[in-house]
């Protein structure tokens, strides 16, 4: 279970680097990346409405962003992350009464789920989880700064953001206000114009609520971040985050309510990440594969959107087939602004791609008789580059680490830099056996140390994408332990058959095992397996 608060970076380094750009959401462009106090960063992301168990598409944004902050951080960026929890909402309200409980203690049991998860996945740099009902003096402070300087109104126990009065209203989703269409239903009749959106709703009969100078009511869900944000990260921060979908309502009218009430930009930076999109929706617009919908397309991503109307079962159901690695590297391997082509077969595929960094962790260990989990990586991005010698085959480590880093300056370009990783560690294999080291190289003592000295960049580099940071755990080891043997009895039966000269049982018996998701691999020194889960 993950703790609401975390140890906040607080090591900056002599020089932060000036490569890094960021694609902003509002200048549409990638901008340097300048934090509004030097050294240090503000990031806030949108968080669920706990009403619902976690489904996939709730650990697109914080994975995401765990992995932007891990890299800040190895860059020498002091790093404080926010992430709201929405605790009052209607559907929150209207499941708990189907469900026959109170409001807070639906919250309190999804909250639980929602921590799970993200523990499953390796998300555990979050330093804030606020929750709306524990902002609720901070947002009634704000709306009234609203109401007292005309940007807002009171109309029945309801308060309204009156967005006529915004003159840069739309700036962020390029939308007239004529095209807005805001709370329909019995609050049509008290607004000004139809593009006003509430920022404190009056209380319905048995509906839970607070005292206000409005009446009992409880607040909309705009303005909730408004004041989370400003309450942890002050009235300007550096990096607002959150899915494409939110662009339009709910960013836009942050920026509004924010900027409004405190005559400054609310976030130097918005970024917003792709959606998942299901399987079974791709190529339902226009015809067009998801892979190939424009990242900021944002009418052609929510059409495929996953969601619960559309498939996503409750992630924890996911993670019965698919370690939480393996769902991070799925998502990381698509670079963020992109939209995720999600289907569990997907998913299989680049659990594949990834057993070929867990094959190499294995030959590692065999080669240098030590685990690379266990290597002293350099967690700071001036010190490991420093640390590398400038003659091959270090050079050439150097060079993949430099084009990993490149990627990441790059908007954070996870996709491109997995990408780098598996050169690095195909690079690394392919030494392996250019110097025998599981031969007649074996235990070679300076072709080892060369090796290491790789292995240590391959574990600096993936550290900043929070993977292969503890080894695969096994699901018993009394089963792994019978696993063994009969893996050796297979393995001896095979060396029999090729003894013999029984290709065809020889090949049969690799074949089938292939077929169960088991490859063998012939080596200098014996044959290995290694299994796909």
């Amino acid at each position: 279970m993950l703790t609401t608060e975390s140890t906040k970076s607080s090591r900056p380094t002599a020089a932060l680097p000036t490569t890094i750009r960021v694609f902003n959401t509002l200048s549409k462009t990638k901008e340097p990346f300048e934090p509004v106090a030097p050294g240090k960063v503000g990031i806030y992301l949108c968080g669920p409405t706990v009403y619902k168990p976690s489904h996939i598409g709730h650990m697109v944004g914080p994975i995401i962003f765990d992995a932007v902050k891990r890299y800040l951080v190895y860059c020498g960026y002091e790093v404080t992350w926010v992430v709201n929890i929405t605790d009052v909402d209607d559907k929150l309200i209207n499941e708990s009464n189907a469900r026959g409980m109170t409001m807070a203690a639906l919250a309190e049991e999804m909250i639980g789920d929602y921590m799970d998860n993200l523990g499953a996945v390796g998300v555990d740099t979050i330093d804030h989880f606020p929750r709306a009902t524990a902002t609720i003096d901070e947002i009634i402070k704000l709306t009234q700064t609203l109401i007292d300087k005309g940007f807002a109104y009171p109309a029945d126990g309801d308060v309204y953001f009156d967005v006529a009065r915004d003159a840069e209203y739309g700036k962020l989703s390029n939308r007239s206000v004529e095209s807005m269409h805001g709370d329909g239903g019995d609050m049509a009749g008290r607004k000004r114009s139809a593009g006003d959106f509430a920022l404190w709703k009056a209380a319905k009969a048995g509906e839970p609520s607070w005292d206000s100078p409005w009446g009992k009511g409880r607040p909309g869900w705009h303005i909730e971040c408004s004041a989370m944000s400003r309450k942890i990260l002050g009235e300007t921060f550096d990096i607002h985050g959150g899915g494409l979908d939110l662009v339009f309502p709910h960013h836009e009218n942050e920026v509004a309510q924010s900027e409004c009430a405190h005559g400054k930009p609310l976030a130097k930076y918005w970024m917003h990440n792709g959606l998942m999109q299901a399987s079974s929706e791709v190529g339902k617009v226009g015809g067009r594969n998801t892979r190939e919908i424009d990242a900021g397309d944002q009418a052609a991503q929510e059409s495929g959107k996953l969601g619960k109307s559309k498939g996503a079962s409750a992630f924890r159901d996911l993670l019965k087939k698919f370690s939480g690695e393996t769902i991070r590297y799925f998502i990381l391997s698509t670079h963020y602004r992109r939209p995720i082509d999600f289907s569990e077969e997907r998913i299989a595929e680049q659990e594949k791609a990834l057993a070929t960094f867990y094959r190499f962790f294995q030959r590692y260990a065999r080669v240098a008789g030590e685990s690379l989990y266990d290597l002293a990586a350099s967690s700071t991005r001036e010190v490991g580059d420093s640390a590398l010698a400038k003659n091959p085959p270090a050079a050439d480590v150097a060079t993949f680490r430099e084009r990993f880093l490149a990627m990441m300056d790059d908007d954070f370009n996870t996709g491109g830099a997995i990408g780098v990783l598996h050169e690095l560690v195909t690079s690394l294999n392919r030494y392996v056996e250019t110097e025998s080291l599981e031969g007649a190289g074996k235990g070679n003592a300076t072709a080892i140390a060369t090796l290491r000295a790789g292995a240590r960049v391959l574990r600096e580099l993936s550290n900043t994408l929070g993977l292969f940071r503890a080894a695969p755990q096994s699901p018993g080891a009394n089963d792994d332990a019978l696993t063994g043997k009969l893996m050796e009895l297979l393995i001896d039966l095979r060396a029999e058959a090729r003894k013999s000269k029984n290709f065809a049982m020889a090949d049969q018996i690799r074949n089938r095992l292939t077929a169960l998701g088991i490859t063998l691999e012939d080596r200098p020194d014996g044959t290995g397996w290694t299994a796909q889960k």
